[in-house]
C-alpha cells in the first residue's frame, strides 16, 4: 500500500508537471536532490535562483541535468537576491509556488510579505505539516508549527480553514478537527481550552466551514478512540482527527519534532494562506521531505 506521499506524488504526477517552482538559493545538495526526484517524478518545473557555478557542480555529482528545458537556472548575488526574485517570479505569474533553499526562513518570508510583491495576500499565513507513519496507511496533520506563536481566536479560525483547505485537497471531503488542549473539559483558567470550546461551537453554527471541529481535546482522546472511549469522550472527532490545532507554536514545534524523531514518520510541511504556497522546509530536513513537502504544496494548489 503506498503511504500518503507517494499517493499524493502519483495524483501531481498525473497534472503533467506543469507548475512552475521557483526556487530561492537553489545551490544545496539536498535542496538539489529533491528537485531531480521531482523530475523524475515529472511534478513540475524548476526556476532555480541561486549561484549557478555551484548549482552546476553540485548537479554534476548527483547526476542531475540542469540543461534539462524543465529548468531554468538564474544568478543571484546572495541569499536576499534570490528570495526576492523567487517571490518576483510568484507574483509576476512566472511560477505557482516558491520554495526555500539554502537560506534562513526570515529571509524568505520578508519577501514574502514585501509591500510592493509580496504573495502573502489578504488571509493569515500558517503552517501545515502532513505526518505519514511507518503503518503506511496513517496519517495526521498539525496545525500550526511554524508561523503564529500564540494565535488569537480569530487566527485559529483562519488557521483551520486553511487546513481544511489543503486536507481537502487530497481528497479528505470533511476532515476531522481536534482541538488541542491538556485536558478534554473546559476550564476557565486554561485559554486554550475556552477557545476550543468557541470554536467547536462556530463549526456546529456555520461559521466554519469544510471540516468537523471539536475540542478541548487532550492529545490522547484525539487520536485514540481506546483513551477516548475510557475518558467518556463521545464526538465524531475524538479518537479519529485528522488534524491537530495546537494551541501555541511550542506545542506544534514538540509534536512535530516527536513524530520524526520517535515515531519515526515522514513529513511534508509548507505555508498555506498566501497567493501561493511557500514550500518553507527546514535547511536540516532531508531531500525526501523536501520533495514530500513540494508535493503536497503542489496538490494543494492543483485542487483550486
Amino acid at each position: 500500500m503506498m503511504n500518503l506521499f507517494e499517493t499524493i506524488m502519483d495524483d501531481v504526477s498525473k497534472t503533467g508537471g506543469k507548475q512552475v517552482v521557483a526556487v530561492a538559493k537553489a545551490d544545496e545538495q539536498d535542496v538539489l536532490f529533491a528537485i531531480k526526484a521531482a523530475m523524475e517524478h515529472e511534478i513540475a518545473k524548476f526556476l532555480l535562483f541561486g549561484n549557478v557555478d555551484k548549482m552546476k557542480e553540485i548537479a554534476n555529482q548527483i547526476a542531475l541535468n540542469l540543461t534539462d528545458e524543465r529548468i531554468k537556472c538564474i544568478f543571484s548575488e546572495d541569499e536576499q537576491q534570490a528570495a526576492m526574485l523567487a517571490v518576483q517570479a510568484v507574483n509576476n505569474g512566472e511560477a505557482d509556488v516558491v520554495m526555500k533553499g539554502n537560506l534562513p526562513s526570515n529571509v524568505l518570508l520578508k519577501e514574502v510579505l514585501h509591500k510592493d510583491y509580496g504573495i502573502k495576500g489578504k488571509g493569515l499565513l500558517s503552517h501545515i505539516a502532513a505526518f505519514a507513519f511507518p503503518a503506511g496507511e496513517q496519517f495526521l496533520f498539525v496545525t500550526d508549527a511554524g508561523m503564529n506563536i500564540q494565535p488569537s481566536l480569530e487566527e485559529k479560525v483562519q488557521i483551520i480553514q486553511n487546513a481544511a483547505k489543503v486536507v481537502n485537497s487530497i481528497g479528505v471531503d470533511c476532515p476531522k478537527i481536534a482541538v488541542l488542549a491538556a485536558v478534554e473539559v473546559v476550564n476557565p483558567k486554561m485559554p486554550a481550552t475556552l477557545d476550543a470550546a468557541i470554536l467547536t461551537q462556530m463549526q456546529k453554527r456555520g461559521q466554519i466551514s469544510d471540516c468537523i471541529v471539536d475540542g478541548p481535546l487532550a492529545f490522547d482522546n484525539a487520536i485514540s478512540e481506546k483513551a477516548a472511549k475510557q475518558k467518556n469522550v463521545h464526538s465524531e472527532v475524538a479518537g479519529h482527527a485528522d488534524i491537530l490545532l495546537v494551541p501555541t507554536i511550542e506545542t506544534g514545534n514538540s509534536l512535530y519534532k516527536s513524530f520524526v524523531y520517535y515515531a519515526q514518520a515522514k513529513v511534508a510541511a509548507f505555508v498555506t494562506g498566501g497567493k501561493a504556497p511557500i514550500v518553507l522546509t527546514s535547511r536540516a530536513d532531508s531531500a525526501e521531505s523536501k520533495l514530500y513537502s513540494l508535493a503536497l504544496a503542489l496538490q494543494s494548489t492543483n485542487a483550486n
